[in-house]
């Protein structure tokens, strides 16, 4: 036994001094997974406070959030996949580059604040058509509503974002998004309990705290990107004219991120909304279930975008195998934290369930409390095959491949998520644990596809820029 654990750790150390190892990688990544880590504390604090308002409240806030989201991811996926451009143009010296590239992504910004806004008279519409309670349904097209006035600044910023995060400045993103969350938790508090003088709003408070969030975050990169290095640079200013050949481009590449993202959401948008036709109880504690799911999974799509980062510059210095080897790295390190949180789930559940018990109803919190307890369990058993998903998407992304992850998340989504839920919970009716089980075989085979297509290597001959300087 001594012997295997001394050669694990001698290997241990190996990779991390090793270029493109451990420590190079968590150096990029640290500042990524507190970032996204405190966009995951955010959404747990609305939840959380939504919970301490009313069971209405936070059965509303998920489906009508991540409907929001659902549209919106359509338009981030595509504007922040500059980070990739903006990589292997880094990683190949063409500097000028950089800005025009990111001007793209924000006209694609601007694309999604006309989508969104052209969407708000139809909102009571569609949450009818969903069949949810009446009590819920009004509360779920309010937030609905609000959320969509800040489609623009949720995007530009995701566009910005991947500005700082393809030049491996990753701090700057963390410390925009921890000042925003901060921003969101203080408003969050102010608007939907009515502290300080301020009206009690309920899940409409929660909604404009997000959007004044979203909004400090965007002015915040904006104003930095206008710096004179960035200027100077990068072309941050002078970039700003739209280039039909570099757009082209961007949506060559970025179109399929951002189908696939939103193809992602979508499938589990239509869980969620099909869960919620089993009543509150079951809606409200898979509402809580992927939250906390989220506290644990947000901060490795931190990781994952580092490897991402990490793949694009090497890349554009024409040397694969340092992308593939960071790329490994970052799946060793994903998978240990993963398992860790997965024991958590299983063994110590109350620690993530108990801070939404904390101010609801005893009585009424009881059965939600034990039904998410089982639900837990899913999350910790496919959470650890999710480690595929997170590292190995994201590494052939970060080369061009995402016609492939889109095809693959499509396909997938529809024939083992969306149609399977649907027969089984509508129309067999085997209740919620049969949906939930879909939902983990859609995350583990999805897993294996990507490890497969990057063990393949053909993303390794990928290139989104044109390397003629």
């Amino acid at each position: 036994m001594i012997p295997i654990i001394s050669t694990l750790l001698k290997r241990f150390l190996t990779r991390w001094n090793a270029p493109f190892g451990y420590h190079h990688l968590l150096v990029l990544a640290i500042p990524l997974i507190i970032s996204t880590g405190s966009w995951s504390i955010q959404h747990v604090i609305d939840r959380m406070f939504l919970t301490w308002h009313s069971e209405a409240a936070i059965a509303a806030s998920m489906p009508a959030g991540i409907l929001n989201f659902t549209i919106i991811s359509f338009f981030m996926g595509t504007a922040s996949y500059v980070s990739t451009f903006v990589a292997q143009y880094f990683g190949s010296d063409q500097h000028k580059m950089v800005g025009p590239i990111v001007w793209q992504g924000m006209y694609v910004s601007l694309m999604s604040a006309f989508t969104l806004f052209l969407l708000i008279p139809f909102a009571p519409t569609i949450f009818t058509l969903i069949g949810h309670d009446e009590a819920v349904r009004i509360l779920e097209t309010d937030y609905f509503q609000i959320l969509c006035f800040g489609g623009f600044p949720v995007v530009a910023s995701s566009c910005l974002a991947g500005l700082f995060s393809g030049l491996g400045k990753t701090w700057i993103v963390m410390f925009v998004n921890i000042f925003s969350t901060i921003v969101n938790i203080v408003f969050n508090y102010l608007l939907i309990f009515g502290n300080c003088g301020f009206p009690a709003m309920g899940i409409r408070g929660a909604g404009i705290a997000t959007v004044i969030s979203a909004c400090v975050n965007f002015l915040i990169y904006f104003a930095i990107t206008l710096g004179p290095y960035y200027r100077s640079v990068f072309d941050s200013v002078r970039g700003w004219r739209f280039n039909k050949g570099l757009f082209l481009r961007l949506m060559k590449y970025g179109l399929p991120s951002g189908a696939q993202f939103f193809l992602d959401v979508a499938g589990f948008t239509f869980f969620i909304l099909i869960i919620g036709r089993l009543g509150k109880v079951s809606l409200a504690a898979s509402n809580i279930a992927l939250t906390v799911n989220n506290l644990a999974f947000m901060p490795m799509i931190g990781l994952g975008i580092a490897v991402s980062i990490l793949v694009g510059q090497n890349l554009g210095r024409n040397e694969p195998e340092n992308a593939e080897y960071s790329a490994y790295s970052g799946f060793h390190l994903t998978f240990i934290y993963m398992s860790a949180i997965a024991a958590l789930f299983v063994f110590f559940p109350e620690i993530f369930i108990g801070i939404f018990a904390a101010k609801a109803d005893p009585e009424k919190f009881r059965e939600i409390f034990e039904l998410t307890v089982i639900l837990l369990r899913f999350v910790a058993f496919y959470s650890i095959f999710d480690t595929l998903n997170i590292i190995f998407a994201s590494a052939i992304k970060g080369a061009g491949d995402t016609r492939f992850v889109m095809y693959m998340i499509s396909s997938l989504s529809l024939t083992v998520l969306v149609i399977p839920t649907y027969l089984c919970v509508v129309i067999f009716e085997m209740g919620l644990y049969a949906g939930w089980t879909l939902a983990s075989a859609y995350v583990i085979i999805l897993g294996f596809v990507f490890l497969l297509r990057f063990k393949n290597g053909k993303w390794k001959n990928m290139r989104v820029i044109d390397m003629e300087k």
